[in-house]
């Protein structure tokens, strides 16, 4: 918690964005309260729930790096879905594909010739040669730590803590005081104890991954090769590296998902740092936003799955969903790779990913506040502790959620959408310099009121 913030100032400030946003947002107010009458917590998705204000807003367009809501307001979008829309709200190149396969199938079971097409596309950016598809990153993880399993026959997984690799059940576990694997604060229902399935280490300590890797009983790590759901925290020089040298020499395979971190480029960071992952994930960007996974595997790990898992039970085995790969998700992919997510397009975003973070950089200066910008290609995010964190601990300990909830309504209220979740903003195609411009405004213009001493 920022230590530098006068709380009940920031309390009275919170109540005038407070009426501000139910001033703004009046058809939306209404659209929530019919919500409410058939939905939890009136939203789709329980987590939708964490927007500030009385209330979410509901979405009536979106185009490129803006949407407008039901009242009319439109916003520079630097949330993008949380990566679904890094391309931009539906890109033309990716809705031209998505109407003509709509008119020719959605899903048969059955492959499409963009199924290789795709897998070829992805090949080159990633390195590993053999693709499968899947209906979300979440999906991906699952089957590739089942593959893990199976074919070493280890029972464990390694992951990072305070990681986030979607509603996998072996991720929701964090260290406790003693170092111990727990289960980590608001997991619904796990199915088991954390530490049955799951060894924690914390990000950027090689010691603590050769610690855990020395039982001999994990199948895999997974990872993200810079950490983004508990905020930005970078790997040290060298620590992914090591950890590559681990995984081969324990047995152990590793897993990297890029599903975030493709921000710094087309390839992501296994193509900018030469990693050579056993298993690679990824979802969201890769179709625009129609729901979609994929996973990446060498030719070892292939070969070792053909020899173990029979024909005649190979749809019984829990890898799977019967959407998974369907023509349209397909089509989608191949367009957004194609045409969307190209190397211009990155070199545009990251270019305005460093202009938002030199604005944000330069109002914290301005304004003294012991805070830091971190950056990941396209992606920003500030926290509220003035050093970078290493591990995911230290980023967790920076967050200040009653800040958080006060900024992020006063930036809406302004025009400027960032996720709920954290501080992070994202780049897209359409993202243009003004967009950036204006928001470094209304963020210089929040910390001078935030800093401002109360008459």
């Amino acid at each position: 918690m920022s230590t530098q913030i006068d709380r009940a100032h920031l309390k009275t400030l919170r109540a005038v964005e407070e009426q501000r946003f139910l001033d703004l947002h009046k058809k939306s107010a209404a659209a929530f309260a019919d919500s409410k009458k058939v939905m939890h917590e009136g939203v789709p998705m329980s987590w939708m729930a964490k927007w500030p204000g009385a209330h979410p807003l509901f979405v009536k367009d979106a185009k490129g790096a803006r949407f407008t809501d039901l009242d009319g307001h439109t916003y520079v979008d630097f949330c993008l879905g949380d990566t679904g829309s890094m391309t931009g709200h539906s890109p033309d190149a990716t809705v031209a594909a998505i109407r003509e396969q709509v008119g020719r199938g959605i899903t048969a079971m059955l492959p499409t010739q963009d199924a290789a097409l795709v897998s070829q596309l992805l090949k080159d950016r990633f390195g590993l040669p053999l693709w499968q598809f899947t209906v979300s990153a979440t999906d991906a993880n699952r089957h590739v730590i089942r593959y893990s399993r199976m074919i070493t026959g280890r029972s464990k997984i390694v992951v990072i803590d305070r990681c986030y690799h979607g509603s996998v059940d072996e991720t929701f576990a964090t260290l406790d005081d003693a170092g111990l694997t727990i289960k980590r604060e608001g997991n619904i229902g796990a199915p088991v104890d954390l530490d049955v399935t799951t060894r924690v280490v914390e990000f950027n300590d090689l010691a603590a991954m050769e610690a855990a890797l020395a039982h001999g009983d994990v199948a895999a790590i997974l990872m993200e090769p810079a950490m983004t759901n508990i905020g930005i925290v970078l790997p040290v020089a060298g620590y992914l590296q090591g950890v590559q040298a681990l995984a081969k020499k324990y047995g152990t395979y590793l897993i990297i998902d890029e599903t975030h971190t493709i921000s710094v480029g087309p390839g992501g960071m296994t193509k900018d740092l030469g990693l050579k992952p056993d298993f690679l994930t990824i979802g969201k960007a890769l179709a625009a936003g129609i729901p979609t996974g994929t996973f990446g595997m060498t030719q070892e790990i292939a070969d070792a799955i053909t020899k173990m898992v029979e024909l005649e039970i190979i749809d019984l085995g829990g890898i799977g969903g019967t959407l998974a790969g369907n023509g349209l998700s397909l089509a989608a992919m191949k367009a957004t790779l194609t045409d969307v997510l190209t190397p211009a397009n990155f070199e545009k975003m990251i270019a305005l990913g460093n202009r938002w973070c030199d604005g944000v950089d330069a109002a914290i200066a301005e304004f003294g506040l012991d805070w830091h910008c971190n950056r990941l290609g396209a992606r920003g995010e500030y926290i509220f502790k003035g050093k970078a964190p290493v591990t995911g601990k230290q980023a967790a300990e920076s967050g200040d959620f009653e800040l958080e909830q006060y900024i992020h309504l006063r930036l809406l209220n302004d025009g400027y959408l960032i996720t709920p979740f954290h501080n992070m903003a994202l780049m897209c195609p359409d993202t243009s310099e003004a967009d950036v411009d204006g928001h470094t405004e209304a963020f210089r213009a929040m910390c001078k009121e935030l800093m401002s001493p109360i008459p």
